[in-house]
């Protein structure tokens, strides 16, 4: 990503997510308070992101991923009990700051003009990762705990963002394993047509193995488990050496046991 300087902007203290911890089993979800919390999740990315994943990341702190849309963004938090270290993080973009922010970073990869009707009860979550020490189910369900109470409280219903799919994939960089992966979903789980969306830049899939078995990444299969729908072919995003796949989410589509889990989190 391009890192371009960017303003600060207030959050309105509506939107803002309570700031308690809430433990579960050897974690704490909150949401940040502050910039320093935020530099700790810019840094978990930065390390996931660059050190992991292979990005190319251009940014005015050295060790940590950043862009224009963190200002304008809530960031939650998954910290480890003992450490205090952050070990997870996802970002959430509100309708509101959307339209401070001038748009989503969905958006500049896609186009999103089939979604105008529902922006005003959506958000984009993005620049998801955990620790590798930390990949077990508690940490991702602590996220959505959160995120679920988040969009209950402030009375939105869909979700959406750009779900990557690492282009290295045993030391070799290929879109061959992204191309499989879009082959499977694109016949499963695919959105009804009204909320199709266009890649900007396409992966160009017609021109690779889209055969491959291969199994989509655990954050995705988490995604379609949950009730997300693919909104179109993939978008190639070189500086992240990935492929990245257009999702949505609505609450009123999460399976029933889910629902209720999260209820009770």
């Amino acid at each position: 990503m391009k890192e371009i300087a960017t303003p600060t902007i207030s959050i309105s203290p509506v939107l803002m997510p309570g700031s308690a911890p809430m433990p579960r089993g050897g974690i704490q979800v909150t949401w940040a308070q502050h910039q320093d919390e935020v530099r700790e999740a810019q840094k978990l990315r930065f390390d996931v992101f660059a050190g992991e994943m292979g990005a190319h990341l251009s940014t005015q702190l050295p060790g940590h991923d950043m862009d224009l849309f963190d200002d304008y963004c809530e960031h939650l938090l998954v910290r480890d009990e003992l450490t205090q270290l952050v070990i997870g993080t996802y970002r959430v973009l509100t309708p509101a700051q959307a339209q401070r922010a001038g748009g989503t970073y969905s958006d500049t990869e896609f186009d999103l003009t089939r979604l105008r009707d529902i922006r005003s009860r959506m958000v984009e979550l993005g620049r998801s990762c955990v620790h590798p020490d930390h990949r077990h189910g508690g940490v991702v369900l602590g996220l959505w705990g959160a995120l679920f109470e988040f969009m209950t409280r402030n009375q939105l219903d869909t979700m959406i963002g750009c779900a990557s799919i690492p282009m290295l994939h045993n030391g070799i960089v290929s879109g061959d394993v992204a191309a499989s992966i879009w082959s499977q979903v694109s016949r499963s789980h695919m959105a009804s047509i009204a909320y199709h969306v266009r890649p900007r830049l396409p992966l160009p899939v017609e021109q690779l193995d889209r055969n491959l078995p291969v199994e989509p990444p655990a954050l995705i299969k988490g995604y379609l488990r949950l009730g997300a729908k693919v909104l179109g072919a993939p978008a190639w995003d070189p500086d992240f050496n990935s492929a990245d796949l257009p999702m949505m989410m609505r609450v009123a589509d999460m399976p029933a046991r889910y629902r209720k889990h999260f209820k009770g989190v």
